[in-house]
């Protein structure tokens, strides 16, 4: 089971001129071996995704490419391999999940129609014959209903699974390695520790080698035999997983760990006795129409009541359609409500027509998950921060000089005014939109899931930002995520969110110590490296 299955010698991947360094990866040797998970792990721009795309040739060539070096998988070089030869390997012998089943799954097919494509172009098996094996690869990932689910199109199916589908395409053909991207990055705790456990268990069973890609440490102890870390492209550290999580040598894996969030809450504060700035009363929302012969109806929200105090950071919690989006969108009153009400400093906002709603937007203002999806690719940044101003009714000028400040306050270079959103990082897209955020004087931040896509080292340099700026300027915040590690670090109070319901509030302190509802103590349950977190801390 240790013989080796891939192996790195030397790996050096070319950037193009004018990259902001000569090569995304310089000398990477790496073993993968048989029935052995090696995690590959480093914040984003560290070359590890790319490492993954050479192997199979999916690099932007000529742009990007493999420079010198040696990928060597059945006694060949991959990184000289024909294209012909590189599409019997793929799926084959090689399989890959993405990151984003949305992105990798073809929107116009059902997901039964892409798994037998699979199998028509790489076997002899007839129609009946792929079918089965579709039917029992759908069965082996736990996907419930496998005859609904082969006739389902990607959108009708949750994140989860349509990760269990990539999963079933990547292992229809048994292969010898199967590479994992970030397979569980977006993903809520208990999808995310579902999903972990389907690959280690799959793996086991086939004997298949797996390189797992992520910059989650929490991951890598729950899923890792073997470590890699890679910096800036350099392999900085490698080992077994026990020896790399229990005593890194290396500043950087030092680094990472330290940046994951904690699995205790923080030190306990006095109890908030301000007014209630938002209150939400039995607010309901459902999703879908009823049409003359029936339809598919959500309920998203069932009557759901909450308050936030002024200067508390209140925790939205939840699974992904737990509601807790919905719930934030509707406080925003970016979307309408069925019924109930929603008070902002003691008025119903819930039926303000548009034009009423205008002196209402500056008091509330979001932070969105996905930073690059909603800032203006055609706008220079001061434009974007400063937009919102301007429409309210501030002089050109001044939102701009104000703007300006609002960089240097998110702790970016004022002289990165004049670039555009595609010019930064991550992290730094995402203090842009805090900076947007800022630029109308808000009494109420909402930020929906404002650092799951994040490293955890940016992901604690934004969470630490948003403290600092929530105290400095006396918000209140209402914080939607679905890791309690997150939640823990940030939150006065949490709200636990299921199918609609708020299932259990508590100050944060309280509900990690002495969680009520078996729903709260699943959540926690499923926490990637709890158990590992909690020798560290004892």
């Amino acid at each position: 089971m240790n013989e080796t299955v891939l192996e790195l010698e030397k790996l050096t991947i070319a950037l193009p001129p004018g990259a902001d360094r000569a090569n995304a990866v310089s000398d990477v040797d790496l073993v993968l071996r048989a029935g052995k998970v090696t995690c590959l792990i480093g914040e984003s721009g560290s070359g590890k995704s790319l490492v993954a795309r050479s192997i199979l040739g999916l690099l932007p060539r000529p742009h990007v490419r493999v420079g010198s070096g040696r990928i060597l998988f059945e006694d060949q070089d991959l990184a000289v391999a024909p294209q012909d030869k590189m599409r019997d390997i793929r799926g084959a012998k090689i399989g890959m999940i993405f990151q984003e089943p949305m992105t990798a799954l073809n929107p116009l097919h059902t997901i039964g129609r892409q798994l037998d494509e699979v199998l028509r172009i790489h076997t002899p098996l007839g129609k009946a014959a792929r079918r089965a094996r579709v039917l029992e690869l759908i069965d082996s990932v736990h996907l419930p209903e496998p005859g609904r689910i082969i006739r389902s199109f990607p959108h009708q199916l949750s994140g989860g699974q349509r990760q269990r589908a990539m999963i079933a395409m990547a292992l229809l053909l048994n292969p010898r390695l199967l590479i994992a991207d970030e397979p569980t990055t977006a993903l809520d705790v208990t999808t995310q520790a579902q999903i972990l456990y389907l690959i280690r268990e799959l793996q086991r069973e086939h004997g298949t080698s797996v390189l797992f890609i992520t910059h989650d440490f929490g991951v890598v102890a729950d899923i890792a035999d073997e470590v890699a870390v890679l910096q800036r492209g350099t392999l900085v550290e490698r080992g077994t997983a026990a020896a790399v999580l229990g005593a890194p040598g290396h500043p950087y894996t030092k680094a990472l760990i330290a940046a994951v969030p904690k699995r205790v809450p923080p030190p306990a504060r006095p109890a908030n006795t301000q007014p209630f700035i938002v209150e939400a009363r039995d607010v309901a929302k459902t999703y879908g129409a009823r049409g003359l012969f029936g339809g598919r109806v959500t309920r998203a929200l069932a009557g759901v009541t909450m308050e936030l105090r002024r200067g508390e950071t209140l925790g939205l919690v939840g699974e992904s359609g737990s509601g807790k989006s919905t719930l934030a969108r509707a406080i925003t009153r970016l979307m309408p409500i069925d019924g109930g009400e929603i008070l902002l400093g003691g008025a119903d906002i819930a039926q303000l027509s548009r034009r009423q709603l205008r002196p209402v937007r500056k008091r509330v203002q979001m932070v969105f998950q996905d930073p690059y999806a909603s800032l203006d690719p055609r706008q220079r940044i001061i434009d974007i921060i400063a937009e919102g101003p301007i429409i309210h009714g501030t002089p050109p000028a001044k939102a701009r000089k104000e703007a300006q400040a609002l960089l240097g306050l998110v702790g970016l270079d004022p002289s990165a005014a004049q670039r555009f959103p595609h010019e930064f990082s991550g992290g730094q897209r995402q203090r842009i939109g805090i900076a947007r955020a800022l630029a109308l004087h808000p009494e109420v931040l909402v930020a929906d899931e404002p650092v799951s896509a994040l490293d955890v080292s940016v992901q604690a340099q934004v969470l630490a930002l948003l403290a600092d700026i929530k105290s400095r300027l006396h918000l209140s915040m209402l914080f939607v995520t679905h890791d309690l590690r997150v939640a823990l670090q940030v939150c006065d109070r949490i709200a636990v969110m299921k199918q609609g319901e708020v299932v259990e509030v508590a100050p944060t302190a309280e509900i990690f110590f002495n969680p009520q509802h078996s729903y709260t103590k699943a959540l926690f349950a499923a926490v990637p490296g709890g158990t590992w977190q909690d020798r560290k801390a004892s």
